[in-house]
């Protein structure tokens, strides 16, 4: 039986703001508090019901010690391959941040950043319209190579864009070369019958040479089911009415493929730890020590692309009558492009602990296998930003 004589009555009980004192009861449980937190229920002792000043300290105090540990781990995570690693497997854990939450942390910085340093404001969609209301196959070519240039030109200059926005401008690409074509075989058939140009059409996608429609024109897979067809053109129906709104805000699109992209890249990580495990499989390494690589190497590479956004965006604005500075800044960026299959090179032979020849044979095998996994989630992350803007 409990003694009453040790529960305090709730107008005894110790204020919110105030810590725990000897012989201080749960105002939950009544349960003796021992500290901060009451062991029978988990109640804290400080609650929200107190002065705002004390709760923003509370705040800060929090964030400043991540913080301090996020800068403790990005230092080694850029400067040393493969340190953080093996420092985890040692078992060296507390003093930095969790894989996890660093991979987490950083690719959300980066492509938040990549939402303001990008800008797709030079690519002008509606150049396909402009050469589908040609009336001469010179003016196609010309308004055709013209897009091509622009589009040449800001590939240039996004040249540091993540995985998808490199695709998004080579499918803009094709989608430019194929109007022109298609416009250029209507003006001379139209020629050859001596009938005046004919009129533009935006009928939108096309499916065997006709306007895509889901209920006269549909795209049919044969080997998919009456339901996966049905599915398949409702997306394509999305990505049709989408077009028009990026033709009127082009950000759409960056917006969209930028949403996506962390995305992919969460789910090519876990990918690229199996290749490891397949790579290394001799090692008798388990799966989440290849895990624990592929995510410090995710997010060196969020790192450094972070710092080159941040290099193009500064170099926009300081450097730009500046010939020394451009130079200046164009040589860090070439320095951390170098760095960047360096370290992972450095990092795979640090942690693995293999001589040369097998590291850099497996380095490349894994280099090329990721590239074009890579090259798929990319074109998946554009697809998916066309059909679900």
């Amino acid at each position: 039986m409990t003694d009453d004589s040790t529960i305090l009555p709730a107008t005894a009980a110790p204020a919110a703001t105030a810590p725990a004192k000897p012989g201080a009861a749960c105002q939950n449980c009544g349960a003796v508090l021992l500290g901060a937190h009451c062991y029978a229920c988990g109640q804290p002792v400080k609650g929200l019901v107190r002065h705002f000043t004390s709760i923003l300290g509370d705040f800060f105090d929090t964030v400043l010690n991540i913080d301090s540990r996020v800068f403790r781990t990005l230092g080694p995570l850029f400067a040393k391959p493969g340190f953080l690693s093996c420092q985890y497997f040692e078992g060296h854990r507390v003093r930095y941040v969790s894989p996890v939450r660093l991979f987490f942390f950083l690719t959300l910085i980066t492509f938040f950043v990549a939402r303001f340093v990008l800008d797709f404001g030079d690519v002008n969609i509606n150049d396909n319209d402009s050469i589908a209301s040609a009336t001469t196959v010179a003016e196609v070519e010309r308004r055709r190579d013209a897009a091509l240039a622009g589009l040449a030109e800001e590939k240039n200059d996004l040249g540091d864009a993540p995985a998808g926005v490199d695709d998004a401008l080579g499918i803009a690409g094709t989608a430019v070369r194929s109007t022109a074509e298609t416009r250029i075989r209507q003006l001379r058939e139209a020629e050859a019958k001596g009938e005046p140009p004919p009129q533009p059409t935006h009928d939108g996608l096309r499916f065997n040479e006709l306007p895509w429609d889901a209920k006269t024109n549909p795209v049919e897979v044969a080997w998919l089911p009456a339901f996966g067809n049905a599915w398949l053109n409702a997306q394509i129906g999305r990505a049709n009415a989408n077009i028009g709104r990026f033709q009127q805000d082009p950000d759409l699109l960056k917006e969209a493929i930028l949403g996506a992209v962390p995305s992919t890249l969460f789910v090519l990580m876990p990918v690229f730890a199996l290749m490891l495990k397949a790579a290394y499989l001799f090692k008798r390494r388990l799966y989440m020590e290849h895990l624990i690589v592929a995510l410090h190497s995710h997010a060196f590479l969020c790192l450094a692309l972070l710092g080159v956004m941040l290099l193009t965006a500064v170099e926009a604005r300081v450097a730009a009558a500046d010939g020394a500075a451009k130079a200046g800044f164009d040589l860090a960026e070439a320095a951390l492009w170098i760095w960047m299959p360096l370290y992972l090179l450095l990092m795979q032979k640090r942690v693995y602990r293999q001589g040369w020849p097998m590291t850099l044979l497996k380095y490349f095998v894994l280099g090329i296998c990721y590239s074009i996994l890579l090259s798929f989630g990319a074109a998946f992350t554009v697809l998916a930003g066309l059909v679900w803007a």
